[in-house]
């Protein structure tokens, strides 16, 4: 077995394909949503992140399979006035789960934020999805919070379309 773990290039057919293929492999997973991406947005998917500045994608491939996905944004933190990198999306296609691949590609995504001088890595997670808990525990994430008083940070949103 071959495990390749690479910067994805939008511009690349094999790698934009890649990225869409594996996100809407998680799209359809009950922790993504359980819904395939529209046409449009597997359409316009990599065009659409290249337009992103600060967006850059990790891929995992496998014997030459795209295999695992981590699309990162870029952020600021301005408690310590440096960028951070979100990690928005982790997606391990389910035959190629097992191997290690989350870990290769975090490592990978957290190599390019202490390359671009960054303070802290970010991501969300499902509160029933306690197997990528354990596995971002491990990884060394945890739970944010500014004050035990206060509380855990929690991630909401307002839906506008």
């Amino acid at each position: 077995m071959t495990t390749d773990i690479k910067q994805a290039d939008y511009t690349n057919p094999e790698d934009a394909q890649a990225v869409v293929n594996v996100l809407n492999s998680y799209a359809c997973d009950p922790m993504g949503g359980g819904e395939a991406l529209s046409a449009q947005v597997q359409a316009t998917l990599a065009d659409s992140l290249a337009a992103v500045p600060g967006a850059f994608s990790i891929l995992a491939y496998v014997d030459g399979k795209p295999a695992g996905l981590v699309n990162c944004f870029m952020g600021f933190s301005t408690f310590k006035c440096k960028p951070l990198v979100n990690i928005h999306d982790v997606a391990v296609v389910p035959e190629y789960r097992g191997l290690g691949l989350s870990r290769l590609m975090i490592d990978k995504v957290e190599g390019i934020a202490r390359q671009r001088g960054c303070c802290k890595l970010t991501l969300e997670v499902l509160e029933g999805n306690t197997l990528a808990q354990a596995a971002y525990r491990k990884f060394g994430f945890s739970g944010y919070e500014l004050d035990d008083a206060q509380g855990k940070a929690m991630f909401w949103e307002k839906t506008l379309s």
